[in-house]
């Protein structure tokens, strides 16, 4: 059910997902985290055919995690080849640049989408109520094979989704948010990686908080923070900053 697109050529920090995080990879941290999810027996890596992506290959299979290997580009593409292999009915998409992404945050997300027995496709990031880096989309194997026949543009094969936020009038489409509040909280709180900042954000999260709790939440990373502003600013210019607020002018906000 859970697909996490994985592979080395980041551009803007590139083999990020194989930089150390207390010993291990931050990936293997990352699929760690997950596997505490009540769905986290279905876990499949999903990367690219490249050489350079061997390296998630081997990592993969240290992990005992099924692997597919797809296009390196056309990201609906991926997650729709590794949907039909592994018969999948739904797909949750997971980004590997949420190493401290909480299970928790992934259930809920999961459970309110199931629960509601009608829907095509949700996510938590329309608008984003938790920390930027808990980021989950899920949607039904059919949603997503009528994105992968009928997305045509660029953007919408890159990014896997858009097709769905982009044309509300042909998806049953829900945001599920923070019930611990409405708050944009991803604009304060950057736990994703793209930059050597966030990875030296993320260093301190983890280094303190994870010898004490190796199961710590979202809740605990944001007092962690917010006792700690210097540790917080490290990334602070690149807080509510995405691939998505670049692209568009206003955010497509699903109710």
């Amino acid at each position: 059910m859970i697909i996490v697109q994985s592979r080395m050529n980041s551009s803007r920090l590139p083999g990020k997902i194989m930089m150390p995080l207390g010993g291990k990879p931050l990936l293997a941290r990352m699929i760690e985290r997950l596997r505490r999810s009540v769905y986290g027996q279905n876990i499949v890596i999903a990367t690219t055919w490249l050489p350079a992506d061997n390296k998630v290959a081997e990592l993969a299979l240290q992990l005992n995690i099924p692997l597919f290997r797809g296009h390196p580009d056309d990201l609906l593409d991926r997650h729709y080849q590794a949907a039909c292999e592994f018969g999948f009915d739904y797909v949750v998409k997971i980004p590997s640049d949420c190493p401290l992404i909480d299970p928790q945050v992934v259930d809920y997300v999961i459970g309110s989408f199931l629960a509601e027995k009608n829907l095509d496709y949700a996510s938590n990031l329309h608008p984003a109520t938790w920390p930027d880096g808990n980021d989950v989309e899920i949607f039904t194997f059919e949603a997503l094979q009528k994105a992968w026949k009928e997305a045509q543009q660029k953007h919408q094969r890159e990014h896997t989704t858009p097709y769905f936020f982009e044309n509300p009038h042909l998806f049953r489409i829900k945001n599920i948010t923070n019930p611990e509040g409405n708050e944009n909280l991803s604009a304060l709180y950057r736990l994703t990686i793209d930059y050597p900042e966030d990875y030296q954000l993320i260093q301190a999260v983890f280094e303190n908080l994870y010898a004490h709790s190796p199961d710590f939440g979202w809740k605990d990373i944001v007092q962690f923070l917010d006792e700690n502003p210097s540790i917080q600013a490290l990334n602070a210019s690149y807080a509510g900053k995405s691939w998505m607020s670049s692209h568009y002018s206003k955010i497509p906000v699903i109710l």
